[in-house]
């Protein structure tokens, strides 16, 4: 991970143009999730509408990942590889994309329902899109990195799940992963102190069952250990004074949604 890099108020406006590609293109993602539609069909769609839009899939080829977007499913926490896998009734699937727009890059992830699932299922996901609105909370400037990880940590746990520990949200916009690294979990006033003009991805990974992950031989997913799902938000946030700055948004994928149901 490199280091941290402040951004002017300038760098913030360009960072949101590509943010906005990126919440649009998962907005695409959530017309096509179904059963029936594969991974790859999923990632195809994002590589074109990225390029479209005068973009470059930031995640392809980084660091040797073959492909658009990490797409998870079911007890896949992140980094799943696309492939031939068909989406079926009650699956639950994440889509992690990211665009370089201009240099700028954006990162934004979301947890979507195939069809009808579980109740329990249904409360895993909005815990943890709730866990990821009060870090959010927390994401302004005299606020350290620590009073976000422990607003996400004191809300799940309070339900009995698992926090992934291995994996943590990051610094973004010159480089996919800048610093600092932003935890789900930890003391209030400790870590990074947040000061105007840092850019930072919030992204609670949150398992049904024990915190424990295993990692693939493919070198990249990771899923539960316990076998159980999991879910996976993730905004993109400028800190500012008073109130946070989010670049990223979830109203375009909602939108589909709503009509959808």
């Amino acid at each position: 991970m490199s280091k941290v890099y402040y951004k002017s108020a300038d760098d913030i406006e360009q960072l949101r143009k590509s943010a906005t590609v990126l919440s649009q293109l998962l907005g695409e993602i959530a017309r096509e999730i179904r059963p029936g539609v594969t991974t790859l069909a999923l990632d195809k769609l994002a590589y074109d509408y990225i390029h479209d839009h005068g973009g470059r899939p930031a995640f392809l080829n980084y660091n040797g990942f073959p492909n658009s977007l990490c797409i998870s499913v079911n007890d896949q926490v992140v980094h799943g590889i696309p492939g031939n896998y068909e989406l079926r009734e009650g699956d639950i699937v994440s889509v992690d994309g990211g665009v370089e727009l201009n240099t700028y890059i954006s990162d934004s992830a979301y947890t979507f329902a195939v069809g009808e699932i579980g109740d329990d299922v249904k409360q895993l996901l909005r815990v943890t899109k709730e866990s990821l609105e009060l870090g959010i909370e927390q994401a302004v400037s005299g606020k350290r990195v620590g009073d976000i990880a422990y607003a996400v940590q004191e809300h799940v746990t309070q339900y009995g799940y698992g926090i992934v520990r291995e994996l943590v949200g990051h610094g973004v916009g010159f480089k996919l992963h800048e610093k600092p690294e932003v935890p789900n979990y930890g003391k209030r006033g400790s870590g990074t102190k947040l000061e105007t003009g840092l850019v930072i991805c919030i992204e609670p990974m949150i398992n049904m069952g024990k915190a424990g992950v295993k990692f693939w031989d493919d070198g990249w997913t990771v899923s539960t250990a316990d076998g159980k799902p999991s879910a996976h938000y993730e905004h993109m946030v400028a800190i500012r004074k008073g109130v946070p700055d989010v670049l990223t948004t979830f109203s375009y994928i909602e939108e589909v949604l709503d009509k959808k149901n």
